[in-house]
């Protein structure tokens, strides 16, 4: 009798994840491949191929502060790569510590290659496009294209690194160097505990983790939330009810009034929340987010069970050593913090 019970409460549990990890997929959820060829499928660019040479000259750029007017910010800086891949502040803080005009935070790079758009207001594709213009902007890098190019093509290290990824003859241009920063950031892909129980692991999310999965689909969070990176895609911000940070800055989405949905990939590491973030602690972004995206008000039990599951998303990040940069020569343009 006990045994029979055990094998009906073994069967029941079982029957339960299957059902359970279906149910995720029905909701739209996606596993990053457990499959590195299928996983390099998915996150390359034909227009301009992954490979080993194009991805080290890419994290050399983008580790390289001199592609910045002052010499001291590069892409690292506001997407740290040693944490959450953004910097961890309620807005960005550019070229001679000016804060963002608009109360903007810098998004996570980590996954970015999933997304369907770049940018809060979606106005970048790819990560390529996206790459290209912080770069340029006056409150961040605030450089200009003809001094990045005459930087890194002052670098023979650089010049030499270029012919090797692309061919004696290549043109080095700014939108090529945007491009091979770029070409790494596709490779900054952090599976999780969660891409392994759908990918078949039952046993890859706690019992906890799995009830918060299933509260997050009824819910409806992943009414936005879905996908590979569960967000990336743009939406309405403030359905049911009006965001109440929204005068926090002059943001309003694009044209539309559309708001990039923030990944929800590592998303305890990315405080803090929302694109200005007012928001410190992911109990309190699931409950604004249930009021005004969904019309609900969550209980501090659901609340709790939710923010569970999101743990399961913090993945793997793939090791990443920290480059020597070439020495600057003669004809390097001179940094200008002014």
């Amino acid at each position: 009798m006990i045994k029979q019970l055990m094998v009906t409460v073994l069967t029941t549990s079982v029957i339960f994840a299957s059902s359970l990890s279906k149910d995720a997929r029905d909701a739209g959820l996606v596993a990053i491949p457990a499959d590195k060829a299928e996983l390099a499928k998915l996150i390359d660019n034909p227009k301009n191929p992954i490979t080993a040479e194009k991805t080290e000259l890419g994290k050399m750029l983008f580790f390289e502060p001199r592609l910045s007017k002052s010499g001291l910010i590069s892409c690292n800086t506001c997407h740290n790569l040693a944490t959450g891949g953004d910097d961890g502040l309620a807005a960005a803080v550019g070229h001679k510590w000016t804060v963002n005009p608009h109360h903007l935070g810098s998004p996570t790079v980590y996954n970015a290659v999933f997304f369907d758009a770049q940018f809060w207001d979606g106005r970048a594709p790819d990560v390529e496009a996206q790459a290209a213009g912080p770069i340029l902007a006056a409150p961040e890098m605030a450089n200009t294209q003809k001094n990045v190019v005459a930087t890194v093509t002052s670098i023979p290290e650089y010049v030499q690194r270029f012919q090797t990824a692309y061919g004696r003859d290549v043109k080095i241009s700014y939108k090529l160097i945007a491009d091979t920063i770029g070409n790494f950031e596709r490779t900054l892909v952090t599976p999780a505990p969660f891409d392994d129980y759908l990918n078949g692991n039952e046993n890859a999310l706690n019992k906890a983790q799995k009830a918060g999965l299933k509260k997050f689909i009824e819910v409806g969070c992943a009414t936005c939330h879905t996908g590979i990176a569960l967000g990336g895609s743009m939406n309405m911000l403030g359905i049911t009810a009006k965001y109440k940070y929204a005068d926090v800055g002059d943001f309003k989405g694009n044209a539309n009034g559309m708001v990039k949905v923030a990944t929800l990939r590592n998303i305890t590491q990315t405080a803090p929340y929302f694109h200005n973030g007012q928001v410190t602690t992911l109990k309190e972004a699931i409950k604004e987010m249930a009021r005004i995206q969904l019309g609900t008000t969550l209980s501090d039990k659901d609340t709790a069970s939710i923010e569970s599951f999101l743990g399961s998303l913090d993945g793997r990040k793939p090791t990443i050593i920290y480059p020597v940069l070439p020495t600057r020569t003669a004809q390097t343009p001179a940094q200008n913090i002014n």
